[in-house]
């Protein structure tokens, strides 16, 4: 573990309008406290020795977030990176990144790239003075070792050789107590020869595991000599075959935290029955002399349960790979990187995060929530855009008489109708002929009562154009509507004298013929139709939604076909859609829509 020269940390105070909750008070009353006011920062992680020879830690508080890297992270990730960067962000401290990276067989270099990606983007950073790499639960690996043996030689640990059938059934339940295992009662030396035979690659996957030894009687199961080593000869990604045995989750994290002088550790409610042997873990290593005091402290927060997802990394790997959906960046699937290719913004995720809080009570929070908090950061950011997603083509029949035989004339609008304050909108330019396409919706022969567009005898303005007169259609020989027909008004064109003159109760969007463009685009819908796909046992595959996509080919204005991959634009009374990180190209536009204008599920 090097010893980099440190430098003090961010020192921003929490913003007015952040909401308080239970992790802010519990920091604020720490910091009021001085409750870690003791610690000492050597630049880098390490054991007690090592941050005693470091100086006053410049960091207020460290929090971390530690994702295993065996899958792509997801929106409940999203939350956590914004607790954890958040609050050391607002209350003068760091944030570590760190890889637990303790189970070699599930773990892959793909995903270690993936998170740190996804983190970045979000818009935190790990980096500290003297160090700007994330940290990994592997390069502690010799140090947990050492733990080990410290325990063993303090009678605190031992090896068991009983099968996983027997250790389960002795295990005892919530109305029985466990029963001691007969190897607990070996000697510190037969425990330590015996682990230094499971380290040297001795004995078999499962032939052992080294047991923490504390109560067996414990009403907390997680206490009942709990496994803190197995045997797993299996290549790592990062340590290679350096190891044959690998420390448990449940034994690693907290000394991960110990090390890295983490100052509260927050992670989600399933870890809270484990909190008690997390805390009796560093006691021991503590009095042992191994880390330093004050020990990290557990905080337990409700995860995101979000309507109409599913977020076990293992029902995602199973949609991904039984070809339910196109990979882990499928625009449907609840994955960062998919969000992100639905055209979620940072801002959106981090707005979600702040906007449903922090509490220690399950919930579950609607998926409608989440897009609201992307139509609220596109807003006013998104440029707008006329697009055509069924289109049928108006003709003016009276253009060349009115306008002279293939005039096309300019027309522009502002990309943005209502910009930021002092901030000026770029205008669209498109151009409007004889032909132009419309909505097939848009026109009825016979319409319903109330409708205010297209039908025989109505006016309506084609937006940032003129205002036309519907004089009828013509059909093909099946009877299906090939042309809507119309005839313009002169001297009507929005912008100029005069075009209020004639009054109508509709205005459409259209795309001229002369410049429009083709695209893909992308109609996404969410991936299942129930509220709580795997609720209660369900089988979620059941629930998939069979129209969570559908492919149109539509006719787009010429300033959307510029767009840069990832560019959010908002096609104007259809929704908010995002170029396509992926396959969107120059010549080959493909738009994902990312979010409705409005709510309109169910």
């Amino acid at each position: 573990m090097s010893t980099p020269t440190s430098a003090p940390a961010a020192t921003a105070a929490p913003e007015a309008s952040k909401t308080s909750n239970f992790l802010r008070q519990i920091i604020e009353h720490d910091l009021d406290k001085g409750t870690y006011a003791s610690r000492r920062w050597a630049g880098s992680p390490g054991d007690a020795a090592h941050h005693a020879a470091g100086e006053p830690d410049p960091a207020k508080i460290r929090t971390r977030f530690p994702p295993e890297p065996n899958g792509y992270l997801h929106v409940g990730h999203a939350k956590s990176i914004c607790i954890n960067f958040g609050l050391a962000r607002d209350y003068g401290g760091v944030c570590h990144l760190r890889f637990d990276d303790t189970n070699p067989e599930k773990e892959d270099q793909e995903y270690v790239n993936s998170i740190i990606d996804a983190v970045r983007w979000l818009g935190f950073d790990w980096s500290q003075p003297g160090n700007s790499q994330p940290y990994q639960a592997s390069d502690y690996f010799g140090f947990m070792y050492r733990a080990a043996e410290a325990l063993i030689e303090a009678g605190h640990a031992y090896v068991d050789e009983q099968t996983a059938e027997e250790m389960r059934a002795n295990r005892g339940d919530f109305g029985k107590p466990g029963v001691d295992s007969p190897y607990r009662s070996r000697s510190p030396a037969e425990n330590l020869a015996r682990f230094r035979q499971m380290r040297d690659g001795a004995l078999p996957d499962g032939a052992a595991v080294l047991r923490a030894k504390i109560d067996m009687a414990s009403p907390n199961i997680n206490l009942r000599d709990p496994a803190i080593y197995r045997i797993k000869h299996a290549e790592h990604h990062h340590t290679g075959n350096q190891w044959c045995i690998y420390p448990m989750y449940t034994f690693a994290h907290p000394i991960e935290d110990a090390l890295e002088q983490i100052t509260h550790s927050i992670c989600t409610l399933e870890f809270e029955d484990q909190r008690p042997f997390y805390d009796w873990l560093l006691q021991r290593l503590i009095e042992g002399g191994l880390l330093a005091a004050p020990a990290p402290h557990q905080y337990e927060f409700a995860r995101l349960n979000l309507t109409y997802v599913v977020t076990s990394k293992r029902k995602l790997a199973q949609l991904v790979n039984e070809g339910k959906v196109n990979g882990w960046d499928d625009p449907r699937m609840p994955t960062i990187v998919g969000l992100r290719r639905r055209g979620y913004t940072p801002e959106s995720l981090q707005l979600f995060a702040e906007r449903i809080g922090v509490t220690k009570s399950d919930s579950w929070i609607d998926y409608s929530t989440l897009e609201g908090c992307l139509r609220e950061t596109l807003e006013t950011t998104a440029h707008r855009g006329m697009v055509v997603l069924n289109p049928v083509k108006l003709v003016l029949t009276n253009w060349d008489e009115v306008m002279g035989a293939g005039h096309l004339e300019p027309c522009t609008l502002p990309a943005l109708p209502h910009p930021p304050e002092g901030v000026a909108s770029p205008l669209r330019h498109f151009q409007i002929g004889k032909e132009v396409w419309i909505e097939r919706e848009d026109f009825a022969e016979v319409p319903p009562k109330g409708y205010k567009r297209l039908f025989p005898g109505n006016k309506v303005r084609l937006k940032g154009g003129y205002v036309i007169e519907c004089t009828g259609c013509t059909k093909d020989a099946n009877g299906h509507i090939t042309e809507v027909l119309a005839t313009v008004v002169p001297d009507t064109k929005s912008g100029t004298p005069g075009a209020d003159s004639v009054k109508v109760k509709a205005a459409i969007t259209w795309v001229g013929v002369s410049d429009g463009v083709q695209a893909e685009v992308r109609m996404y819908d969410r991936l299942f139709s129930d509220a709580q796909p795997d609720a209660g046992g369900k089988d979620f595959l059941q629930a998939l939604n069979p129209n969570s996509l559908k492919v149109v080919t539509a006719i787009i204005e010429p300033s959307l076909a510029h767009a840069q991959p990832d560019a959010k634009f908002q096609f104007e009374r259809h929704g908010y859609f995002v170029a396509d990180r992926v396959d969107h190209a120059l010549g080959k536009p493909v738009f994902n829509l990312a979010v409705g204008l409005k709510d309109s599920w169910g």
